[in-house]
């Protein structure tokens, strides 16, 4: 479990499915990563989420509001073994989705840097990246507050996901390990 001011951030578990159906699967939050699943979808990325976990000790975790043990969305670091021939297979991945109801309060950017302080303490990544579309500006700003700078060089094209007609391509932002 990670802790920071307000949040707590913990591993995924079986019965987080119907908040994480409730909250996270609407237009304005999948709008950018493929549109709304269906439930067996969702199910399916929590799984992934509490898979990961257990063979990598890290995942994109659970986000609670501390005081209130109200799950908003979730946020961790994770290998991204799923990127086949593309520049960011293997690498450190970050990601983040916080339910609307919260968006505009900070909690994404809070749960992102307590994740990298886990990062930096736990593991010996030298760096970690994130990506999005060029049209997902909240997210990739929130990048650019967190430090992380833009890589044109491990720019890539992925897949089609749902709604999308044809190959998206990603914009990736990496932060290299503080020094000292």
């Amino acid at each position: 479990m990670i802790l920071s001011e307000r949040l707590r951030l913990r591993p995924c578990r079986e019965d987080d499915k119907d908040m994480f159906v409730a909250i996270l699967n609407t237009e304005r939050m999948m709008a950018h990563v493929g549109g709304v699943m269906d439930r067996a979808a969702i199910e399916a990325l929590v799984d992934k989420r509490i898979a990961d976990q257990a063979r990598n000790g890290m995942s994109y975790w659970a986000v609670e509001l501390r005081g209130e043990n109200r799950l908003i969305g979730s946020c961790g670091v994770r290998i991204a073994d799923d990127y086949r021939g593309t520049p960011v297979q293997g690498m450190y991945e970050a990601g983040w989705r916080i339910a609307e109801a919260d968006w505009g309060k900070g909690y994404a950017y809070e749960a992102a840097q307590a994740s990298f302080v886990w990062l930096w303490a736990n593991t010996g990544a030298m760096r970690v990246a994130a990506w999005t579309i060029a049209a997902n500006r909240p997210s990739w700003r929130l990048m650019e507050r967190l430090g992380m700078r833009r890589r044109e060089g491990l720019d890539f094209d992925r897949p089609a996901r749902g709604a999308a007609r044809g190959p998206e391509r990603q914009r990736v932002y990496v932060l290299d390990r503080p020094s000292g």
